[in-house]
């Protein structure tokens, strides 16, 4: 009877973090939504994301006054809504009280959303991708428990495997997990080879200004450890300039999209979400 609960349990989950995503050979990564065409990190940003036909949405973890996790990319406010100071500063009855801005700084309808209002929308559709989540784990694990996402939504963190499992121990090997890398460092390599070899990971995150790490040489290393490689298209800091600009605006995809795809990277995350699909498409690289 144990053995027959264990594998439904199994194949239950397998389910559920199947059901999140496409089975496309490239995932494409939606950079705090469809912010293009809605307010960074709202709803409508989410849903247009999903609409479009992404694989993962990236959001910004924030926590109220009465300790509700919210979405909100910046330390304070300020920038993307009418109201001022911190997330925290606020219940997060009071913060419902503001409204986001669009790209344009126009102010619109959109309230700054919760985590659990984001899952619900997300649910079976897409996975979410946990940007500034390190502090809130424990936190935004509940909502997903709660919501029953709890293999929908990808943590991540820049710390080092040690510092990670010290501070949350066993809720590490409970969640879908990805540990982000500066290739910069000298230590990136060290940095990296301690999480695989300590855990399983979903992903790992490479950043780099340079594009000449040994890593990146040779990123079978990583997938032959059943890991799969992200790299972001967003901007040149990140990606030593293979940006979306690059494909976008000067016409060039071999050198942006196409050269992060010769590095066997399998997840995107872009800030020019239409073009990226259409060209994924057209290589027949994204369903």
């Amino acid at each position: 009877m144990k053995y027959i609960l264990v594998l439904a349990f199994a194949i239950f989950s397998m389910i559920g973090s199947l059901s999140a995503q496409k089975k496309s050979p490239v995932f494409v990564v939606a950079h705090r939504g469809d912010w293009r065409d809605a307010p960074e990190n709202s709803i409508l940003a989410i849903k247009g994301a999903i609409a479009l036909g992404v694989d993962v949405v990236e959001i910004d973890l924030a926590m109220t006054k009465d300790s509700v996790v919210v979405i909100m990319h910046d330390g304070t406010i300020n920038r993307t809504t009418d109201g001022k100071g911190k997330p925290s500063d606020y219940t997060l009855e009071e913060l419902k009280r503001f409204h986001l801005r669009n790209g344009l700084g126009r102010i619109t309808r959109n309230q700054i959303p919760t985590l659990e209002e984001v899952m619900l929308v997300t649910k079976g559709k897409v996975r979410v991708n946990l940007d500034k989540s390190f502090p809130y784990y424990r936190e935004a694990y509940k909502v997903l428990e709660k919501t029953g996402t709890v293999r929908e939504a990808l943590f991540k963190t820049d710390v080092r495997y040690d510092v990670a499992r010290s501070r949350y121990g066993h809720l590490l090997d409970s969640i879908v997990f990805m540990p982000v890398v500066n290739l910069d460092s000298p230590d990136a390599h060290a940095r990296l080879d301690e999480y695989l070899d300590n855990m399983k990971i979903y992903a790992t995150e490479l950043n780099f200004s340079r594009d000449t790490s040994a890593v990146l040489q040779h990123p079978e290393w990583i997938t032959s450890k059943g890991a799969r490689v992200w790299i972001n298209s967003l901007w040149a800091s990140l990606n030593a300039g293979h940006e979306d600009d690059v494909a976008v605006e000067d016409g060039n995809a071999a050198d942006s999209w196409g050269w992060i795809l010769t590095h066997q990277a399998t997840l995107i995350q872009t800030d020019r979400i239409r073009e990226l699909l259409a060209y994924l498409r057209q290589k027949g690289l994204h369903k």
